[in-house]
């Protein structure tokens, strides 16, 4: 059977691609190689800037899905496509008139910076390990102690030449500012610092967050990298790091270190070029026909992006990229 439109990836992207393919009458299917939809969004636990529960959002995007007439494929990973057709990693091809690739990023992996020690000593945590926790409600330490003294660190595998991550992320500063603030509410007495290379807070609502931090929650801003991080006799963490406003070099002593990890792309977006004649960006994100006009677009006629395939992004702009390429879709179709 040929379907019309194949998308490749369930997570936020590739369901609001589905929702507005079905609103205009054109029956998607979606690819997705995990076993339920919602990508990242399903270990978020509040959104940025408003704070609104990740669940909700997806629970709407989900109730909404489930009203449309869209297949659904899970525990399907695709490993090729073409505009024709899109291959699995179990052998089969399914063909198809068009494809929308919504195949979002790859989490950078902390070990490789070991010199923050990350599944190496206790008490290193990434970004995503603190939303799983808020999620579950069991925020400590691996003693299971309230942390006296918190430090995150942006920019881990961002912006880092050494690990071949030249990029920005463009969330994590808004990232650390959010977990700062959930981590001072659950601990109010507690020291929280945010070390950084400089604060990009670009979007709307990010820069009075970022001041309501300082302000009403008196989160520590210091602009420096850790440099290393090593355990002490006690069970904690001791850091190293150098305040580059004051010249001065910093040691304290933590009970969390929580590294802000950043986007990186896909390892199947070299598969996905191979097979359909695709571009690459140089940070290895797959790059559209152009940034202005066409972003949507590949560049190659019937293939379609949307969401972080393409960049890092953020819900908000994922969804509106959804949209985007609905557009660009139909008008291929020649349905508008």
């Amino acid at each position: 059977m040929k379907r019309e439109v194949i998308i490749v990836g369930g997570g936020v992207a590739g369901i609001q691609t589905a929702l507005r393919l079905a609103d205009r009458g054109i029956r998607p299917t979606i690819v997705e190689k995990e076993p339920d939809l919602g990508g990242k969004l399903r270990g978020w636990y509040h959104l940025f800037p408003s704070l609104t529960p990740a669940s909700e959002v997806l629970s709407e995007l989900r109730r909404r899905l489930a009203a449309r007439d869209v297949e659904v494929m899970t525990s399907a990973e695709a490993v090729s496509i073409t505009p024709g057709s899109v291959t699995l990693a179990d052998g089969r091809t399914l063909e198809c008139g068009s494809v929308v690739v919504c195949s979002g990023f790859t989490l950078f992996d902390a070990r490789l910076k070991e010199e923050y020690g990350y599944g190496v000593y206790d008490n290193v945590f990434t970004s995503a390990d603190i939303e799983r926790m808020l999620n579950e409600g069991n925020v400590t330490t691996s003693s299971g102690r309230r942390p006296r003294r918190i430090a995150l660190l942006h920019c881990v595998g961002s912006r880092d030449e050494k690990v071949c991550q030249a990029h920005c992320s463009r969330v994590c500063c808004i990232t650390g500012v959010k977990q700062a603030m959930e981590l001072k509410r659950l601990f109010p007495d507690a020291d929280v610092f945010n070390f950084y290379m400089d604060i990009r807070m670009f979007g709307p609502g990010y820069e009075e967050m970022y001041r309501e931090a300082q302000q009403n929650y008196n989160i520590h801003f210091v602009r420096g990298r850790i440099s290393e991080a090593s355990p002490t006799y006690d069970g904690r963490l001791q850091i190293k790091a150098e305040d580059t406003l004051t010249g001065r070099p910093l040691r304290m002593s933590v009970d969390m270190l929580v590294l802000l990890v950043g986007m990186r792309a896909n390892d199947s977006n070299a598969d996905f070029a191979a097979s359909a004649g695709l571009r690459q960006a140089p940070s290895g994100f797959m790059e559209p026909q152009d940034l202005f006009l066409n972003s949507a677009r590949s560049g190659v006629d019937g293939i379609f992006y949307a969401g972080t395939v393409t960049a890092p992004k953020n819900i908000g702009e994922t969804l509106n990229e959804a949209d985007a390429a609905v557009e660009a879709l139909t008008a291929y179709l020649g349905r508008v």
